[in-house]
This record gives structure tokens, C-alpha cells and sequence, in this order.
């Protein structure tokens, strides 16, 4: 028999019943069970119905919850801007991947029931790029500190990093070679090219591929 829940406010308990299912979506897709996931939060089943209603408005919530940029926008503002830039940059690409892999592994599991929306309302359009727009400054302001370092701006560092990062991170486009937090970030700092040993490899020899290099690049400097 499961044990009575300790008594939570309506908020917090549906906050706890959707990270107890957001794992095991994550396993086991559409098929996991009411009670599963009861056993998981450490509830009754009858608990899940009272706070969502039905096993499809729990799913919703966690599809929600797995898609929410709150908890990516804190941990990319308490990166230390104090830290070198390469630093930075892949703590930043590292929190990035951890949101990429768990929104990966649970849109795989639940690819056949919840298809991507190819139509959102004006209004579910506007509230997606505001919340990208949020997230592209967040990263732009990890990266500001050393803008004249970049060949960029800030900004379009960004969408040229998240653009490897994506790639680099999804087990399907990489091929299952997928790159870590610092393969990205040196990948994107330091190109193709070999560099000699003595030289910093955010230097004027960066490779065209390269989003960190130096704005003062002239065609005569190699």
C-alpha cells in the first residue's frame, strides 16, 4: 500500500508529480502507467487524478515542464563571468546540452503520441521566440565581456554555436559521435586548422569555420 503523501500545496504537488513522470516519459514513452509514476512521486494513484485530472493533462504538464526555459536561464546566469572565456563558454554549451539530451530522449519516446505541433497558434508563435530571445541573450551576455576577442558579435556567435551545439549533441545528426561540451567549444574557437605549437588558438589562424577568432583578421597576416 502506498503511503499517504505529505500534505502540499496544489502548486507544489503537481511541481513534484511532474518530475517524478518526466524520467520515466523519458523511459518508457506513452505506455508508462498512472501507477508508476504514483510510485515514483511517492503518492496514491488516485493523487495524479485529483491534481491533473487524466493521465493525457499530467503528460501535457511534463511535455511543458521539459520544454520550460526557467531552469536553463538560471543556470546560464549563475555561470561565473569571472571565468576565462573558453570557461564560459563551456559551462554555457554544457548546460545546453543537458536540456538538449533530456528534450532528445523524450521526444524519441514519445515521437508516435505527440507529433510536432507544424502549425502553432500566432500566439504559441510569439510566446516561442520570446523565450529564444531570452535564451540567445543569456548566452550573448556570457560572451560580451570578450567581444573584442570575437570575429562576430556576440550575437551571432551565439546562433552559430547553438547551430554546432545542436548538431553536435542530437545522436541521430552526429552519427552517435557526439561531441562534448569542450570538442564544441574548441571546435568552434579553433576551426579545422592545425595551429602551430607556440600560438594561442584564438588567434588571427583561426579557420573560416571558427565562430571565436579575431576580429583583426587581414588576408596578408598568414
Amino acid at each position: 500500500m502506498t503511503p499517504r503523501a505529505t500534505p502540499l500545496p496544489p502548486e507544489e504537488r503537481r511541481a513534484a508529480i511532474v518530475a517524478a513522470a518526466l524520467p520515466l516519459l523519458q523511459e518508457h514513452g506513452p505506455e508508462v502507467s498512472t501507477k508508476q509514476i504514483a510510485e515514483a512521486a511517492g503518492i496514491a494513484e488516485g493523487t495524479i487524478f485529483r491534481a491533473f485530472g487524466s493521465k493525457d493533462a499530467l503528460v501535457d504538464a511534463a511535455l511543458a515542464k521539459a520544454f520550460d526555459i526557467s531552469d536553463l536561464l538560471t543556470a546560464l546566469h549563475r555561470i561565473d563571468r569571472a571565468l576565462p572565456l573558453r570557461q564560459r563558454v563551456i559551462d554555457a554549451v554544457e548546460i545546453g546540452q543537458e536540456r538538449l539530451r533530456g528534450v532528445f530522449k523524450l521526444m524519441f519516446a514519445m515521437r508516435l503520441a505527440r507529433p510536432p505541433e507544424l502549425k502553432p497558434s500566432p500566439e504559441e508563435e510569439a510566446r516561442r521566440k520570446r523565450q529564444s530571445d531570452l535564451v540567445n541573450l543569456a548566452y550573448a551576455d556570457l560572451l560580451r565581456p570578450d567581444a573584442d576577442q570575437l570575429r562576430f558579435s556576440p550575437e551571432e556567435a551565439v546562433c552559430r554555436l547553438q547551430m554546432i551545439t545542436f548538431s553536435g549533441t542530437h545522436p541521430m545528426i552526429s552519427g552517435g559521435q557526439v561531441l562534448t561540451a569542450e570538442e564544441i567549444v574548441d571546435f568552434a574557437f579553433d576551426g579545422l586548422r592545425r595551429h602551430d605549437s607556440g600560438r594561442d588558438p584564438v588567434t588571427k589562424e583561426v579557420a573560416e569555420l571558427a565562430l571565436g577568432g579575431r576580429q583583426s583578421h587581414h588576408p596578408g597576416d598568414d
